[in-house]
């Protein structure tokens, strides 16, 4: 379980990502995060891994602070959390087989990581990962020769060699069309309902937010303005809408957002 605890987060130039922020995500949920760019999403989940070490506030997984670790503490938690980026952060220039590989960095020696050696084991749990999200043809070329819906399978297979019980996903479909943004998000349903782990995804769009949520919050100019379930969701008022995305936001028919602040 994941206890947030009045979380806040203000960046060195005064601005105010997260204010007081309070929620708990259940074992086993696919919860999402909704709310314009620059409500804290990124931030939000950014703090849960300690990439950015919030400004005050409480953050529990499974009964440990992660909030009071040290960096040496935190490779544990880190192996336990993956994390996917909206942009996919492969080292291009590298094979996908490599990327996939440096999941296990956190289980790695430091002297072994640095020569680029990896056991036998876990080099066939990478070839595994990349049969389980459709790539294993692909594992000897570039990650820049791949699309960018291959690029994001490819990170989904690096987050699986950590063997995660929670996936931070960071918009993982913002720059992808819409066929490609169900492949992703059907690939991350999978491994919540078939491998049991949670997930913690931000999303833009109200449609794919109904269609994989069990569970959602908003965000709002960083404080937490909304939960509720798929069911939830799915009758949300304007009046709620409003809430999350503005006065001006209006709904149109695609899911997507018009009208509200600047993205």
């Amino acid at each position: 379980m994941l206890e947030i605890k009045n979380l806040s987060m203000t960046y060195p130039d005064g601005t105010e990502a997260l204010k007081d922020v309070s929620f708990t995500v259940e074992d086993g949920e696919f919860l999402v995060v909704i709310g314009l760019s620059g409500s804290g999403k990124s931030t939000l989940l950014r703090c849960i891994n300690r990439l950015l070490d919030p400004t005050s506030g409480t953050i529990l997984w499974n009964g440990t602070d992660a909030t009071s670790l040290g960096h040496n503490q935190l490779r544990p938690l880190r192996r336990e959390i993956g994390m996917i980026f909206q942009h996919f952060n492969l080292v291009k220039r590298s094979s996908v087989l490599t990327n996939v590989l440096a999941g296990r960095l956190g289980y790695a020696s430091p002297l072994s990581t640095l020569a680029g050696q990896f056991s036998a084991a876990d080099r066939k749990k990478a070839a595994e990962a990349l049969e389980r999200v459709g790539l294993a043809p692909q594992a000897r070329k570039r990650a820049d020769e791949l699309s960018g819906g291959q690029q994001q399978r490819v990170g989904i297979a690096r987050a699986l060699m950590q063997d995660p019980k929670m996936i931070l996903a960071d918009e993982p479909v913002a720059s992808l069309d819409p066929v490609l943004a169900h492949n992703i998000l059907g690939y991350l349903e999978d491994l919540n309902t078939e491998s049991g782990i949670t997930v913690l995804c931000s999303l833009h769009y109200l449609d794919l937010v109904q269609r994989y949520a069990t569970r959602v919050i908003g965000l709002r100019d960083g404080h937490l303005v909304y939960e509720g379930n798929r069911e939830d969701i799915r009758s949300m008022t304007d009046a709620q809408f409003k809430d999350i995305y503005g006065q001006n936001a209006e709904r149109i028919a695609t899911g997507s957002i018009t009208g509200g602040a600047p993205s």
